[in-house]
């Protein structure tokens, strides 16, 4: 009985987060059955706003596409493309990059749409990049460097070409 709830702990966590969940990496040389083992297909797209900046998101909704993310993708993510993550929670996000070549940056941003944090996630780097809030319930990943580029600090809105990011995955204002 032990096992099977540490185990259905260990998936909770696995399904919670991106590139690969943090939650997952405290043991990086631990053997995990479900683990993904190749890049999944392009995802289906929705145009986002990053402030006035426009990107093609491919959208990460089920657990299993939030889990894999962009592990084993060794092409860099174009100028305006980008990997939306909505989150099943508000929660300290928390990402790695266990088997992701290219290096990221990822905006972490909260039920308002407002992002909260960027980081910098190095290529295949197994160590957990946490949120500072606990209030994070989407993250965006980009080219490595494309929040500076074009200017965009934590503070800055995001929506979708439908609205809000609470109502367009969650159907709440």
């Amino acid at each position: 009985m032990n096992g099977l709830y540490i185990l259905a702990l260990a998936v909770v966590a696995a399904v919670c987060c991106g590139c690969s969940p943090a939650d997952s990496a405290a043991n990086p040389t631990a053997v995990d059955p479900g683990e993904p083992t190749r890049a999944q297909p392009k995802l289906s797209t929705l145009k986002i706003y990053v402030g006035m900046e426009p990107l093609t998101a491919e959208l990460a909704l089920t657990p299993d596409q939030q889990r894999t993310g962009m592990m084993f993708r060794t092409n860099r993510l174009a100028e305006d493309a980008g990997m939306l993550f909505p989150l099943p929670f508000t929660q300290r996000a928390s990402f790695w990059m266990k088997n992701c070549p290219v290096p990221l940056s990822a905006a972490y941003i909260d039920s308002e749409g407002v992002i909260q944090e960027i980081h910098t996630l190095r290529a295949n780097d197994t160590n957990s990049v946490v949120a500072a809030s606990e209030n994070i319930r989407f993250v965006l990943e980009c080219a490595e460097g494309w929040f500076d580029r074009h200017h965009i600090k934590p503070g800055v809105a995001v929506a979708t070409e439908r609205g809000p990011l609470m109502q367009t995955f969650f159907g709440k204002r």
